[in-house]
């Protein structure tokens, strides 16, 4: 009993198997060429066709002082006068600290009372030179003592401005660092001044923009934290391109009449460099290659490799400049196994 049931558990097996392993594949004809032949699996496709594009490029970047400056004193001394609005908004030529100038005043009062003495002594040698009563380098000699002595008057009121020290030019005046009394050097930073308006805003784009973006173009950006979009224009252009990273540092100045940025900020910049129709296609549809950009396209119900030439790139879709023409069937997905030449059926 015991062998028949083994015998019928092997016939089992042996029909299981044929239905596991030997039943005909869905590709293969019958007999007699009763079967049907496959079109090949059923793939996403996309007819190419223009599109209205916008370019537009994103950078970040950060504000900076359209003028900044440690102020310092040109000369050594102790401080007389301190002026410093800390925070303040101050004009150029504001007087912000004195030295102690005593020295140079007296030295001034000396020589202007020399220098009234020799224009009298010249005015008198000029009569006497005039009736021939005394030689003209007697007389060129009283000269000579006025024009020394004025160039020493002006010396030493060079040297009582430096006893000055003013604003540059308009600006915020940041803290103090030093205190009424202090003696101070021209190693001394006694603040610092910074211009808000007009500010910089430096941002850098990769090179392959380099001829979409020139002096005059208008650029967007905001800041972190504010949904205010604030305009500026490119001001200069970096002649030279980073070699290590292969961007392009650009210069715009925006205006700043409230104050209301400040140096040092992090910006996000958007630059619109163009708006023309172009072919834009998925960007899961463009494969990278060694050499380039490949697309595969659905011809005579087959697949084919076409090299593209892309532009600019979007979250969802890039501009192809070469390879694609209006009305080709664009293969969107089973890119991984497809092959050059298999057959692609209809989506």
């Amino acid at each position: 009993m015991r062998p028949l049931i083994y015998a019928g558990l092997l016939i089992l097996a042996l029909i299981a198997g044929k239905f596991l392993f030997f039943s005909d594949k869905p590709d293969k004809a019958a007999p007699g060429g009763g079967g049907k032949k496959s079109s090949g699996p059923k793939l996403n496709t996309v007819v190419v066709g223009y599109e209205e594009s916008s370019s537009v490029i994103s950078a970040s970047g950060s504000t900076l002082a359209n003028d900044f400056v440690e102020i310092r004193s040109e000369i050594s001394g102790i401080i007389t006068r301190l002026n410093i609005p800390e925070g303040g908004l101050v004009q150029k030529g504001f007087l912000i600290a004195k030295i102690k100038d005593d020295d140079i005043l007296a030295q001034l009062k000396k020589i202007e009372l020399e220098e009234a003495l020799a224009a009298q002594t010249e005015a008198r040698h000029r009569k006497l030179l005039d009736i021939n009563a005394i030689s003209k380098e007697e007389y060129e000699i009283s000269q000579n003592k006025v024009l020394t002595l004025q160039a020493d008057k002006d010396l030493l009121n060079v040297q009582l401005s430096r006893t000055e020290i003013r604003a540059p030019f308009t600006g915020k005046l940041s803290l103090k660092n030093i205190s009424l009394g202090a003696y101070v050097t021209p190693a001394n930073v006694i603040t610092t001044l910074t211009q808000y308006n007009p500010l910089k805003i430096d941002f850098t784009t990769p090179e392959r923009y380099i001829n979409d973006i020139h002096v005059g173009s208008t650029v967007q950006f905001k800041t972190d934290g504010s949904p205010e979009v604030h305009t500026a224009t490119v001001a200069a252009i970096d002649p030279s391109i980073d070699a290590s990273l292969r961007t392009l540092k650009v210069r715009a100045l925006a205006q700043n009449p409230g104050n209301t940025l400040i140096p040092g900020m992090f910006v996000n910049v958007t630059i619109d460099i163009r708006r023309s129709r172009s072919i834009m296609v998925p960007t899961e549809a463009v494969i990278p290659v060694v050499d380039g950009m490949e697309v595969f396209v659905k011809r005579n119900g087959k697949a084919e490799i076409v090299k593209v030439e892309t532009g600019f790139r979007d979250v969802s879709k890039v501009e192809v400049l070469k390879g694609l023409s209006p009305g080709d069937t664009l293969i969107t997905s089973g890119l991984i196994t497809l092959k050059a030449g298999d057959p692609v059926a209809s989506n």
